[in-house]
């Protein structure tokens, strides 16, 4: 288990108050003010790359050059996913109500993702980031995330605990797949908002979606198409969120973090250029996301170099690195933790 050392936070009584003083220099930067302008043009981007996405499909129609079309597509539904998350956090509009509306349609609708359970799993995810109790996107449902799951884990996550850095990848073809069966496992909740509409819009999707691609394609190029493009939808939505946390430090009860380190220490950034920060929807800035949830996304790049200087001046480690050196550390992360279960055979 990953240990943080917190010898460098302030004394008791001043917790809170470093976040306070950072907020408040990020509110006079104006850099928590809505950005209509750029949202518009974003909004518009994406959408005419979805509806473009199966306008090309249509037109290629029974062909094997539907191979590409479904990862242009794959990308399309990742790039709307990103939109739906800015959507969950207000970053687009001050009002809940069309922030909602907006999401449910490009959630459930377009991609085929619950809005409801998912803004749900992710908002206990910014509570605690990387907290074994607490955080779900680090339960061991699959993959092991620390020792401490690594020695209780039993079933399919003890089998491949063994080798699931080598897993990962491969795993992720399926998130997609799992995303959606999450989704509608959710509509079984009480405690999910509008769960009549949400299973309508989702059984939208999902009878538009396969009945355009059977409708076009004869049963074996169609299967091939869901595939793909399922498999490339798992595996950008993976590589996109992954770099951000996995291989960070793991928190448990017994660390007791202010809100500024807690969210800190567990998060990376990930450098890049313009491409970058367009594949991951701004998420390459995690720290300042995670301090800042409603910032929009194209404010994050100026809040960076704020937060870093400030988390220097603390002594608060800020970790960031490049894109492929994110996934190299999430990996050896992965392929420590299961050191102890291929040490031991049973």
């Amino acid at each position: 288990m990953t240990v943080v050392d917190t010898s460098r936070a302030p004394a008791q009584g001043e917790r809170g108050s470093d976040f306070a003083r950072l907020s408040r220099r990020i509110a006079q930067e104006g850099l928590l003010g809505k950005r209509p302008g750029y949202y518009a043009v974003r909004i518009a981007l994406v959408a005419g790359l979805f509806a473009g996405g199966w306008a090309v499909f249509a037109l290629v129609g029974d062909s094997w050059w539907q191979v590409p079309v479904a990862v242009l597509l794959a990308v399309a539904f990742a790039q709307v996913t990103l939109l739906a998350h800015d959507l969950a956090h207000g970053q687009i509009s001050r009002s809940r109500r069309t922030s909602r509306i907006a999401g449910l349609l490009a959630g459930n609708l377009a991609v085929g993702l619950s809005y409801g359970w998912w803004m749900d799993k992710h908002s206990r995810h910014h509570a605690n980031p990387n907290h074994e109790e607490h955080d779900p996107d680090v339960s061991p449902d699959v993959l092991l995330w620390s020792e401490k799951q690594a020695e209780a884990a039993r079933g399919v996550p003890r089998f491949l605990g063994r080798r699931q850095a080598f897993l990962f990848f491969p795993l992720l073809t399926l998130e997609g797949v799992n995303l959606k069966v999450s989704s509608f496992r959710a509509l079984r909740r009480e405690s999910l908002k509008s769960r009549r509409v949400e299973g309508l819009l989702l059984a939208g999707h999902v009878v538009a979606y396969l009945g355009a691609v059977f409708l076009v394609l004869p049963p074996g190029k169609a299967l091939l198409f869901l595939a793909v493009h399922q498999a490339c939808y798992g595996v950008y939505l993976g590589c996109t969120f992954a770099p951000n946390h996995k291989g960070m430090p793991v928190l448990t009860a017994e660390d007791e973090l202010d809100f500024l380190r807690r969210q800190v220490l567990t998060s990376r950034n990930v450098r890049g250029g313009r491409l970058v920060n367009t594949a991951l929807g701004g998420l390459n800035f995690q720290i300042e996301h995670h301090l800042f949830p409603s910032m929009p996304t194209a404010n994050l790049r100026r809040a960076q170099p704020i937060v870093r200087d400030y988390c220097r001046s603390l002594g608060v480690d800020y970790a960031e690195c490049g894109l492929l050196a994110s996934w190299g550390q999430a990996l050896r992360h992965l392929h420590e933790v299961g050191r102890p279960l291929r040490e031991v055979r049973t």
